[in-house]
């Protein structure tokens, strides 16, 4: 069962979250927070595998609490919150939310969110997914600047045997998107990951990569692993981001 914490003001939003996420069957509901103090305080008592963050709330708000939850208590939190503004979108990420969705999202949205948060992965809402990326795409600055037209390898960035081993990566931010500011200056990915990072890149489950590849969702799961490791990537998140950034999606 995965164990899901609901952080929310509103009484009647966590009424409709449990139930829809009850309904699900491979989820319980294993406590209630209504504002951020208490939010960092029940993910330290009750350890859940997942919490569902509300944003504006009393007390401290939801991007506060998610920071400290982060940073003392091994959990996933997706944020959910009713304002698609990008201060929140970015704030939340900076703040290591594996996740980011509405409040209008479907309830198969919101089961799926839990589940894929649960499972390591990282998630955003499909109203926002463009946005994030347009941002680190173009984001510039020396260290993180994207390589020159003339710096392009072709085959999809494969030269060498490596991927890419052309290219200059951008190194970003903890606070940008989960990429360590000790990031090598040289990534290199095996073809077979290269592959899976473009599919990752395509918002692809393992489950869907490994389909496309012929190969098992275990040794997609280990290539994932792999990739995120040599990119020095906080989760799918700042590897999506990478990928764009690059040119590799």
């Amino acid at each position: 069962m995965i164990r899901v914490l609901l952080v929310d003001d509103h009484a009647v939003m966590r009424a409709g979250f449990r139930m829809i996420l009850e309904s699900a069957g491979d989820i319980t509901v294993v406590g209630e927070a209504s504002t951020g103090v208490e939010a960092v305080a029940a993910a330290s008592d009750l350890r859940p595998d997942v919490i569902c963050m509300d944003v504006q709330m009393p007390d401290m708000d939801g991007l506060e609490a998610t920071r400290r939850i982060v940073g003392s208590v091994q959990t996933a939190v997706v944020v959910v919150t009713t304002f698609d503004r990008d201060d929140y979108l970015f704030d939340a990420l900076a703040a290591g939310a594996s996740g980011f969705l509405l409040k209008n999202a479907g309830p198969e949205e919101l089961i799926s969110a839990v589940r894929v948060a649960a499972a390591g992965d990282a998630l955003l809402a499909p109203e926002v997914t463009r946005r994030v990326i347009a941002r680190f795409a173009s984001a510039p600055g020396s260290a993180g600047s994207r390589p020159s037209p003339d710096r392009e390898s072709t085959a999809g960035g494969r030269e060498g045997g490596s991927f890419p081993t052309s290219r200059r990566p951008a190194v970003l931010s903890r606070e940008e998107a989960g990429v360590g500011a000790d990031t090598p200056p040289a990534v290199e990915l095996t073809d077979r990951e290269g592959e899976v990072l473009q599919l990752v890149a395509q918002a692809m489950s393992n489950a869907e990569i490994a389909q496309r590849l012929y190969i098992g969702e275990a040794t997609v799961k280990t290539h994932v692993s792999n990739v995120l490791q040599k990119l020095g990537a906080r989760d799918r998140v700042a590897a999506v981001v990478y990928a764009h950034r690059h040119g590799l999606a």
